[in-house]
């Protein structure tokens, strides 16, 4: 049985990311005073009293709003709403009862789930806390808390773990599987790529381009294995990042590519590589992840024979600094070529951890060192005497040599390729650490 799910419901502004962010620790949801600003479903995990449950934030429903991402929104919420053993309904003890908590608390109590009101922004709970007409919500006494200052959160959570069904032992780390970051510019169709592997809608996906914010997280099992997809806002150049919220979501997406062990680079077929698209991937091989290019949208070019090979040859041209990775077209509308990513990135996240026997690296790397000496540096040329690897994820080789001054940009180069023929390391970067042993009397 999976972890019971508690949701976060609310009109805007009332402070649910707070709270969550509160209950779940650090600051995994972008807080804003402005309305609007969550829009997907976020989740984390909350323990307590020896219980362990998920929570998921969703975006300030507006039951009278017009226009798309409103609407999708409030699918987003109602699908959370459904998915939930447990539902929060936030409420603003400053403001009051308003016609749109009335509208919300008939949503939530049509889903027939044991709901727990929350009275939040509550100042001083040495007087009336909260305003009388909560009670006609009829869904029992709220509880009063400040998820700004963390204040009667131990309550509130003490009323939640009492709801809660019977709790199954919480997964072993190793069981989470990958951690899988989508990444791209703005609107070239992450989140609809993230949707169709899940094969549900999880993430909102408009035709508004920033419609993601927040990084999401969202576990997906195929065929016994478990991934952890994280959807990211789209990233634009900083001359263009203009509002509070788009910094933090560009901070966020970035922090996204510092947890991942897969990053999922997402191109736009008929646009080609951009400018933008390399500065990302530049960000990503320097963060060491490992990365598989997606090129979507492939259903909008003509077609052709050697339409693929001729693509994929310029991408890699293009993103000549990571040569090293799998390129596949892809189509979220259509579903074409999505039946590859995942065995990719099973691939590619077995590379990007691979340890090379010590026997076998120093075979390969002396072969090499025969096959093409390294060049001379005025009067002197690198010697390598050894080599062992001193790190995974990405994999990282330890090369003792007779001066670390004397190895060029390009014989590393030279060293990385024959590694990547040898032992494969399909797209994940190899690092290089030098360490200066030099011969003399008495070493070995």
């Amino acid at each position: 049985m999976p972890e019971p799910l508690v949701a976060i419901v609310g009109r805007p502004n009332v402070g649910k990311s707070t709270l969550f962010n509160r209950l779940v620790g650090g600051r995994p949801a972008i807080v804003e005073r402005r309305p609007g600003v969550t829009r997907d479903r976020l989740y984390g995990k909350v323990e307590w009293a020896g219980q362990t449950f998920r929570l998921v934030d969703t975006g300030g429903l507006e039951p009278r709003a017009a226009g798309e991402i409103p609407a999708r929104v409030r699918e987003q919420v109602l699908v959370a709403i459904a998915e939930a053993d447990v539902v929060l309904l936030v409420l603003d003890a400053r403001e009051g009862l308003t016609a749109a908590d009335l509208e919300i608390a008939e949503l939530v109590r049509r889903s027939n789930k044991p709901v727990v009101p929350v009275a939040n922004k509550v100042d001083d709970f040495a007087r009336g806390w909260f305003p009388a007409e909560f009670y006609d919500l009829g869904l029992g006494e709220p509880v009063p808390v400040s998820a700004a200052q963390g204040l009667n959160t131990g309550e509130l959570l003490e009323a939640v773990v009492a709801r809660l069904p019977a709790i199954a032992q919480a997964p072993s780390e190793d069981a989470a599987g990958p951690r899988v970051a989508v990444v791209g510019r703005p609107n070239v169709g992450k989140s609809s790529l993230v949707n169709a592997l899940l094969g549900q809608e999880r993430v909102v996906v408009t035709s508004v381009p920033g419609t993601t914010r927040d990084a999401v997280d969202t576990q997906l099992v195929r065929d016994g294995k478990t991934y952890t997809l994280i959807d990211t806002a789209g990233l634009r150049r900083k001359a263009r990042i203009e509002e509070t919220t788009e910094r933090y979501a560009a901070a966020r997406t970035l922090g996204a590519v510092a947890r991942a062990d897969v990053v999922l680079l997402v191109l736009e077929a008929p646009e080609g590589v951009t400018a933008q698209d390399k500065r990302i991937a530049g960000y990503v091989h320097r963060q060491g992840r490992a990365v598989v290019v997606l090129v979507n949208k492939w259903d909008l070019l003509p077609g052709g024979r050697g339409l693929e090979e001729r693509y994929t040859a310029t991408v890699r041209h293009e993103l000549a600094f990571m040569a090293y990775v799998p390129v596949l077209p892809v189509s979220a509308r259509t579903g074409y070529g999505l039946e590859a990513v995942l065995p990719t990135v099973d691939r590619v996240a077995e590379q990007y951890g691979r340890r090379v026997p010590t026997p076998d690296l120093n075979r390969v790397i002396g072969e090499a060192l025969r096959v093409m000496p390294p060049p001379s540096v005025g009067t002197r040329r690198l010697k390598v005497y050894y080599a062992s690897q001193g790190g995974r994820c990405p994999p990282l080789f330890v090369l003792f040599v007779n001066d670390p001054a004397l190895a060029t940009a390009g014989y590393l180069r030279y060293l990385e390729n024959r590694l990547r023929e040898s032992f494969g390391l399909e797209g994940t970067p190899v690092r290089f650490a030098l360490r200066e042993r030099p011969r003399g009397p008495g070493s070995s």
